[in-house]
């Protein structure tokens, strides 16, 4: 028999490490990760109308390109730094009511254009704040989200509702 069965350095590794359903409680990031910046957003969007007016009097297709770009600047600046790994819900909640503002502040004809400019990462992730909206409705919330989810859904596929289904770390 050999030397080594009687040896105990096997007891010594800790088998539950490699375990990847083990709960590990990170660290939070919660300095540099606290939601969109709604004083950005909120400028972004009551631009909007100004230049909607303004667009209606002059009919200027240089000041309708703009019109688009505030809201979807507004939109992009809403995506841009999600609470997905802080644990305080006041600040997931605040970070979806900016982003449910900026999604109501569209219109129907320029919702695909504003999915489409985004990349794999941020369609999930505006998936899951469509999700989430789905959870709490407000007023006339869901017909709204339902035709960000029809855009999304098309943009992202089926995979896109199954990474958002399935992720531990949500908005």
């Amino acid at each position: 028999m050999a030397k080594n069965t009687l040896s105990s350095r096997f007891r010594k590794v800790d088998i539950d490490e490699y375990d990847e359903n083990k709960f590990v409680d990170e660290q939070e990031e919660a300095a540099e990760q606290q939601g969109p910046d709604e004083a950005e957003v909120d400028s972004l969007i009551r631009q909007y109308p100004l230049r909607e007016q303004v667009t209606l009097q002059k009919k200027s297709k240089l000041l309708i390109k703009s019109l688009n770009w505030d809201n979807m600047a507004a939109f992009h600046a809403a995506l841009r730094n999600p609470p997905i790994n802080t644990k305080n819900q006041a600040v997931k909640e605040r970070a979806q009511g900016i982003v449910l503002k900026v999604l109501t502040s569209f219109r129907s004809s320029e919702i695909e254009q504003a999915v489409k400019s985004l990349d794999k990462n941020s369609v999930d992730l505006l998936m899951k704040y469509i999700y989430k909206g789905f959870e709490k409705p407000s007023d006339n919330s869901s017909a709204i989200l339902l035709q960000w989810h029809e855009k999304a859904f098309a943009a992202g596929g089926l995979g896109s509702i199954v990474r958002v289904l399935t992720a531990r770390k949500t908005v």
